[in-house]
């Protein structure tokens, strides 16, 4: 599918801003991230109160939520290889059937193990999905453009998320098994939705695919960019996956006394914060480079999480949460732009991806761990502020970083053919030597 040019020139001819179209494939994407999402919120308050339906403990319960995590988190390097033998259309549409008759399946759960085998199971679609739709619409996206997509993509996840609990919570009062069997007919929806309008995707065979060279997670280690957007992506796990969930609504009721209804409200400005740059922040990152756009995003998170450190107040927490949750905002879609700018159009990069989707899943579960335990041997004041200091960590990575968009804001105001590119291993590589478009 073609996509065309706006360009705006300086008096010397030099292109200075190149207005590119997002590809059609990339609009049925978001649109079934979207929708997935949704599900995907439905599940948050449906989940832990099916459980406890059959007669189980809070812990119990619990670990059906924290099961879905950790599957999601071992199967990521085996979703990454099935993507660099098969290619990301057959693992996406895999990931999505598979995520859709597990969770269909869990609404039809007799016994507790029932619930939690089949959650599980729907972790492993869950993750072949997150990971292959995020490297099929990098791959779909002009080089120009990957900032702004990768905003949207992160956009509509939150939007979904946003709108999920409102629609499980609907659907819950009928029937608490209700959400799931929805759940899954929509994800089926999306699979088949995806199946018919991505057939001219233009992607290669697998057996093209394995004709292409690998670039492996080892080679991508030597890269300064992309050990620190791993670095970047477990601070935003940690700080916005994790603690944001697990401690802050335990930090209104403990210390700043106020009610659960103040830390929803808390933690929805913080989902609006994010949601206010992730657009914004992208086509920065495509016009400036991503660099500058990371740094100043992991500097706000961390303003963020020292103004939670030593919030006193109700409307200093709020702004404590609009804060992080812009700085969270800022990073995302920077750093995805980073990791695909090194992984490049013309090697199999799925277990590089699929690493870096998996640094940001163990932020998400570590970060509660272990800023639970210095929450209760000291305080939530000591937890907050080693939030921060995991983003003053990250941002140390970021300032020794190249920028992969070679260029800036200069590029080329037509696709470029197809170039030889770097070899992996080198300090830049993929689409920061190939300014060809995917």
């Amino acid at each position: 599918m073609a996509w065309g040019f706006d360009v705006l020139v300086d008096n010397s001819g030099d292109v200075l801003v190149s207005r590119e179209r997002v590809p059609g494939e990339v609009w049925v994407l978001v649109s079934a991230c979207f929708l997935v999402a949704i599900g995907f919120g439905m599940m948050a308050p449906v989940v832990p109160a099916f459980a406890t339906t059959f007669g189980v403990g809070v812990t119990a319960a619990s670990f059906v939520v924290s099961a879905f995590a950790i599957v999601r988190l071992a199967f990521a390097p085996a979703s990454g290889k099935l993507i660099s033998r098969l290619a990301e259309r057959p693992v996406l549409l895999w990931g999505l059937a598979i995520n859709a008759v597990a969770t269909g399946a869990c609404g039809w759960a007799q016994t507790y193990w029932q619930l939690l085998a089949f959650r599980s199971i729907a972790g492993i679609g869950s993750v072949m999905f997150t990971v292959a739709g995020v490297g099929l619409i990098l791959r779909l996206s002009p080089v120009g453009l990957r900032g702004r997509v990768s905003g949207l993509w992160s956009t509509s996840f939150l939007l979904g998320n946003m709108a999920g609990p409102l629609v499980g919570g609907v659907f819950a009062g009928e029937s608490i098994r209700l959400p799931f069997i929805i759940y899954g007919s929509g994800t089926m929806l999306a699979a088949v939705v995806i199946w018919l309008l991505l057939k001219q995707s233009g992607e290669k065979s697998g057996s093209d695919r394995r004709d292409q060279p690998e670039f492996k997670v080892r080679q991508a280690l030597r890269h300064k960019a992309y050990r620190s957007s791993l670095a970047s992506a477990f601070a935003v796990g940690w700080v916005s996956f994790g603690v944001r969930f697990s401690l802050i609504p335990l930090f209104v009721a403990g210390v700043l006394h106020e009610s659960s209804t103040a830390a929803g409200i808390g933690l929805s400005i913080y989902a609006v914060g994010t949601a206010s740059v992730l657009l914004i922040s992208g086509r920065i990152a495509d016009l400036r480079g991503r660099k500058p756009v990371v740094l100043t995003g992991l500097a706000i998170l961390t303003v963020g999480s020292l103004l939670l450190a030593f919030t006193s107040s109700l409307p200093m927490f709020y702004v404590a949460s609009l804060v992080a949750g812009i700085g969270s905002g800022m990073i995302s879609p920077a750093q995805t732009a980073t990791v695909a700018d090194l992984i490049g159009t013309n090697v199999r990069g799925g277990p590089v991806l699929a690493f870096y989707q998996m640094t940001m899943d163990l932020g998400a579960i570590v970060g509660p761990l272990l800023a639970g335990v210095v929450a209760d041997f000291w305080s939530y004041q000591a937890a907050f502020t080693m939030s921060a200091i995991i983003s003053v960590l990250a941002l140390g990575f970021w300032i020794l970083a190249p920028e992969t968009l070679v260029g800036g804001r200069k590029r080329p105001p037509t696709p470029a053919p197809a170039v030889t590119q770097a070899t992996p291993g080198s300090e830049v590589c993929g689409p920061a030597a190939d300014t060809s478009s995917s």
